[in-house]
């Protein structure tokens, strides 16, 4: 790549990084919501819902609006939302309120993965497009794993909201870098509202937004979770908890530049290669919650969470790359939103099912549950592969 594409890069990882800060408090704090508010596993849950069901509600029109004006503009006022919504959960005084705060945060992040998504497959040549998508990325990752740090850290040192207000604080000033350094698109010029019944019709494209359903429930659910499992059923300090959701982190950002330089790298029809990486991760990930299940010590837990980043958090970059060589190229940010539509749909429902098992059952079949749906999305995968996608210029170009 050269210099401008690196700038672009940099740039979009800079603003996902920040965003994502912002986004992942909210997990990283529910051990603190649940003893600031007295609520229950399942009642914890129903705290991430709210918040990726505001994510949910406005993914389509904002994944429409950024195919029609660009992606500037969007992402300057997405980040500066999200920076409003921290401040607001870390001062919601009240459980209802909390709900509303987690919706409102959870809709700002709507602008995230379709604006950064087009900015990287607008801004970088073919050949690196996956790569560069692996870096951005680790934006998602690093972030939530620096809020996971934050949030837990700060709590004994200060008071449980400071690392939203610090979250809130980076919001505000990468957005100002933002709005004045990037140079992408800020006018989507003669582009049409996304066509989404075209892609309904294309059957690979809707088999691979069905399989997104369960990994996006495996992938919140696991985010949401890992620092009251840790605390509770290992017994140790929710700072360790912390420390482990940033392993859990930091090995998915490895998982994704592992799997976009292997998409980048590897011979053969760009669909079948990369739609088998993705299948591979999705059934290591599986496996791995039947391994996190049975942990029992500090160590085997952060361990086999860390592995279970770098499968089921590792799969996000390469899910959208897959997704690449299945739609055109003018309609990726209409398909990404749709297709993290479904991945925020499965986190809708996954974390209170999660959280029910737990308080009733016990965590380990918890886990189970959600190895089950990998395994689902594992089979549909399969089948995608080996479908053929309808579309004469797919926006993954060899």
């Amino acid at each position: 790549m050269d210099r401008s594409h690196w700038r672009t890069v940099a740039l979009v990882t800079l603003w996902q990084v920040s965003a994502s800060i912002c986004y992942y408090t909210v997990f990283a704090a529910t051990p603190f919501f649940r003893d600031e508010f007295g609520l229950s596993r399942l009642s914890v849950g129903f705290v991430v819902t709210a918040l990726t069901l505001g994510y949910a509600s406005l993914l389509l029109p904002v994944g429409a609006l950024i195919d029609r004006y660009g992606e500037t503009r969007s992402l300057t006022l997405g980040l500066l939302g999200l920076a409003a919504g921290a401040v607001m959960v870390a001062g919601a005084p009240t459980y209802a309120l909390l709900l509303a705060a987690a919706f409102f945060l959870g809709s700002m992040y709507a602008s995230a993965i379709p604006g950064t998504n087009k900015a990287i497959y607008d801004g970088i040549a073919a050949g690196r497009q996956n790569f560069a998508m692996g870096i951005k990325q680790v934006g998602v990752t690093a972030g939530s794993g620096i809020s996971a740090l934050l949030v837990t850290g700060l709590a004994g040192a200060l008071f449980w909201q400071a690392g939203f207000l610090i979250a809130a604080g980076v919001g505000l000033v990468v957005a100002l870098v933002f709005a004045i350094l990037y140079s992408g698109s800020s006018d989507g010029g003669q582009a049409e509202y996304p066509d989404f019944r075209a892609l309904s019709h294309n059957r690979p494209y809707r088999v691979l937004v069905a399989a997104g359903f369960f990994l996006g429930a495996a992938l919140f659910t696991t985010t949401g979770y890992t620092v009251l499992y840790v605390e509770e059923e290992i017994g140790t300090s929710v700072a360790f908890g912390g420390a482990v959701l940033a392993l859990v982190q930091l090995f998915g950002s490895v998982g994704r530049i592992v799997t976009g330089w292997l998409s980048d790298t590897l011979p053969g029809d760009p669909q079948v290669r990369i739609g088998g990486i993705l299948t591979v991760q999705a059934l290591a990930g599986a496996a791995m919650f039947f391994v996190v299940a049975a942990t029992d010590t500090a160590v085997s837990a952060a361990v086999a969470f860390s592995l279970l980043g770098f499968f089921v958090l590792g799969n996000t970059g390469i899910y959208y790359s897959y997704m690449a060589t299945l739609v055109a190229a003018d309609e990726m940010g209409g398909a990404t939103a749709a297709g993290q539509l479904s991945l925020v749909v499965g986190s809708v429902v996954a974390p209170p099912a999660f959280g029910y098992l737990a308080d009733t059952a016990g965590y380990r079949g918890a886990w189970w549950l959600l190895a089950a749906g990998t395994g689902v999305a594992v089979v549909l995968l399969v089948y995608a592969v080996r479908l053929e996608p309808p579309i004469d210029e797919p926006a993954m170009r060899e």
